[in-house]
């Protein structure tokens, strides 16, 4: 098992409604993030993390398999800290290893994203322009 300081959401499978909004609380990602995560990765199990920008905070992206579209998980970007540093990032634990895309509102944003087994893959991702505002 390896282990790797940084926080994490909690996925599931998206074939449901829900919301993230709770009876007047402050939603997940409305607050920063400083504490850590231990990764269960090894074998051929890793996990993704993405570094993006802070415009991107509270935006939820998707995940899928290459050639699984439709199956797809979530998380949404939080506000993390890294060295005291403010560090906006998407953290995906427990992903097989292989090739992903990630999704926004239903378009695919980024292909043949690579996920190592036993290892912490990491991507520096801006907000797609298209996606942006």
């Amino acid at each position: 098992m390896h282990s790797h300081g940084h926080s994490h959401d909690h996925a599931h499978d998206h074939d449901h409604d829900h919301s993230h909004e709770t009876g007047g609380e402050q939603r997940y990602s409305e607050r920063r993030h400083p504490e850590q995560v231990v990764l269960d990765i090894g074998g051929d199990v890793g996990a993704l993390i993405v570094h993006t920008d802070a415009s991107m905070i509270g935006i939820e992206v998707e995940i899928s398999a290459t050639g699984e579209d439709h199956r797809r998980t979530h998380k949404e970007v939080l506000e993390r800290e890294i060295d005291g540093r403010s560090a906006p990032t998407l953290v995906f634990d427990g992903v097989r290893a292989g090739t992903y895309t990630l999704w926004m509102d239903d378009v695919a944003c980024e292909r043949d994203v690579v996920v190592t087994g036993g290892a912490v893959s990491e991507l520096h991702w801006a907000r797609p322009a298209a996606q942006a505002g």
